[in-house]
């Protein structure tokens, strides 16, 4: 079908794909920035570690999404959904990992507290407010909603977006 029809074309696809990837990693990193800073809840080093997949995966796939609006690169579209789907099994991996870590089921970091603390205005008020802050602990879970850890449902997340990625990436324009 043309692409006036009812049928998306692959480049269409991929376009839409890429953006709806770039919106929902964004989603998913702005959402722990959010429990980070208006919520109150420190991360610990596996919670930043596993924010890394989504901060190198929005701007990729927003680059995707132009380049397949554009008509660009098939292939490098493809690729770039390709790297986006291996970003996010990479984000799952870590928080299957740390979502052990918390259930207990095995070790985590030996070194693992948090590098993100509270910022004072008052130098007077330095000492008592690097006493008062206690760095989160990777093995305890800072919250859960339905009995799930934030890295659980970071887990679900990144399985959700790496099969859309690992989808559009399949997608391929046929040769008449």
């Amino acid at each position: 079908m043309s692409s006036t029809g009812t049928a998306q074309t692959p480049r269409s696809q991929h376009t839409l794909i890429s953006a709806f990837l770039a919106v929902s990693m964004a989603g998913v990193v702005g959402s722990a920035l959010a429990f980070q800073y208006i919520g109150g809840y420190l991360p610990c080093k596996l919670c930043l570690e596993e924010r890394i997949p989504y901060y190198i995966g929005v701007p990729l796939m927003l680059l995707s999404a132009l380049l397949a609006a554009l008509g660009k690169s098939e292939k490098l579209t493809r690729l770039f959904l390709l790297i986006a789907g291996l970003l996010m099994t990479y984000g799952l991996i870590l928080s299957v990992y740390h979502s052990g870590v918390e259930w207990k089921f095995w070790a985590g970091p030996a070194d693992c507290a948090t590098g993100a603390v509270s910022i004072t205005t008052s130098a007077g008020n330095l000492l008592g407010d690097l006493n008062a802050v206690k760095p989160a602990a990777c093995d305890v879970a800072a919250g859960r909603f339905l009995g799930i850890s934030f890295a659980g449902w970071n887990g679900v997340a990144s399985l959700i977006l790496a099969i859309i990625a690992f989808y559009g990436a399949s997608l391929k324009t046929r040769k008449a």
